[in-house]
């Protein structure tokens, strides 16, 4: 990642299941100077992972992007978003279920919030899926970011990581929907 003027970033957040596995397609990005993991969308404050895991606070996993839109669109964001997902997915994704594990889409600003909807609806358009696309778009609330512990667990704990990820069956997903890892 490049070091930036904070000035010129955007923030871009995403709810895509354990939040994991969100972070290491983003951080690869050219454009993209952090991706850190965390909890979105509820009411408890400054909530922990023991507390996210319950289901009760409100709060989606969720990873949260500062980018450089002069480098990588947010569209571009948003397609690599929607590659990493199971989109019809309304109890969470893969084996994570609950409501901590929905999709969504915390949009920042009314251009992120149009792209999103406009994302959405092509998606739909598209006949890839026989099932509703049922990620929310949300307006984005406070971001909490997790325990340190959880930030770039692909990298610090890359085996455990990988036979979590391969046996959620989020790869397989992965690459029968979208012919991809």
């Amino acid at each position: 990642m490049n070091q930036q003027s904070d000035h010129s970033l955007e923030k871009a957040t995403f709810a895509g299941g354990c939040f994991w596995c969100m972070e290491g397609p983003f951080s690869a990005l050219q454009g993209v100077e952090q991706v850190r993991a965390g909890y979105c969308g509820g009411t408890t404050q400054n909530p922990s992972y023991k507390e996210v895991c319950t289901g009760q606070t409100g709060h989606y996993e969720a990873v949260q992007i500062q980018f450089n839109p002069h480098v990588i669109p947010y569209s571009r964001l948003l397609d690599v978003f929607w590659h990493q997902i199971d989109p019809t997915d309304p109890s969470g994704q893969f084996y994570d279920k609950g409501s901590q594990y929905k999709t969504a889409i915390f949009y920042h600003n009314s251009d992120q919030k149009n792209e999103a909807y406009e994302s959405k609806k092509k998606l739909e358009a598209s006949g890839l899926f026989d099932k509703p696309i049922v990620t929310d778009i949300i307006r984005a609330t406070r971001f909490f970011e997790a325990e340190e512990y959880h930030q770039e667990y692909h990298v610090k704990s890359e085996n455990q990581y990988k036979a979590y990820r391969s046996q959620s069956g989020r790869d397989q997903f992965l690459e029968i929907h979208w012919g991809a890892k």
